[in-house]
């Protein structure tokens, strides 16, 4: 088994890596790859698309690779592989995102990518560390995990769901901020979880033993 990070320089992937290949060990996932190579990608049976920076940048970096998007694409839709897009990775799965300009997202799970706007003035853009999980919605990926643990964010912006359904969680930050999505394979999460100690972890461990 064989589990792709997609490396398209949207940033440091060394701790995530550290962080998978890690609990690929203690849950037996096979191995780990950071790659921009669209064949691994066509090959991999889990693909994990992180994603730091702002949406278009993100966007337009992930289509500067010749094939890269369109593999990891066929790897969701076609291959219908278990996937994990972490901030702006899970961003990218929205109808669009509307930082800066207006781009369009992968649209697989609906949504706008909109500007946090904290009913608390004293609340500061971008929201930035550790905050409480608030889970309204099981599901595998997070098996160990309850509402009052702690995850780590880093981000401006954030996801308007076009159907609740599609939401696992959030956290509150002077209103409803989107934490957790999932649909179908797919799952994303607007904070880091290989920043998030244990319970990053243990969402790790559960996506990488997970089978839609």
């Amino acid at each position: 088994m064989t589990t792709v990070l997609v490396d398209y320089d949207s940033g440091n992937l060394h701790s995530a890596q550290k962080a998978f290949e890690r609990m690929a060990r203690e849950v037996g996932a096979g191995d780990i790859i950071v790659t921009s190579d669209p064949d691994a990608v066509a090959r991999a049976d889990r693909v994990v698309l992180p994603g730091d920076g702002a949406f278009p940048a993100c966007r337009r970096g992930l289509q500067g690779f010749a094939g890269l998007e369109e593999a990891v694409l066929d790897a969701v839709t076609t291959r219908a592989v278990p996937f994990l897009g972490i901030c702006v990775g899970m961003q990218m799965l929205a109808t669009t995102g509307l930082e800066y300009e207006d781009v369009p997202g992968f649209d697989l799970i609906g949504g706008t990518i909109e500007r946090i706007a904290p009913t608390d003035p004293a609340l500061k853009v971008p929201h930035m560390g550790w905050n409480d999980l608030i889970l309204t919605a099981p599901h595998p990926v997070l098996a160990g995990l309850e509402t009052g643990d702690h995850a780590y964010f880093v981000h401006s912006y954030a996801m308007q769901m076009r159907d609740p359904a599609d939401r696992l969680a959030h956290v509150d930050y002077g209103g409803d901020v989107t934490a957790i999505v999932a649909r179908d394979n797919v799952v994303g999460t607007q904070f880091h979880p290989e920043k998030s100690q244990q319970i990053g972890l243990r969402l790790i461990a559960n996506f990488l033993t997970w089978s839609p």
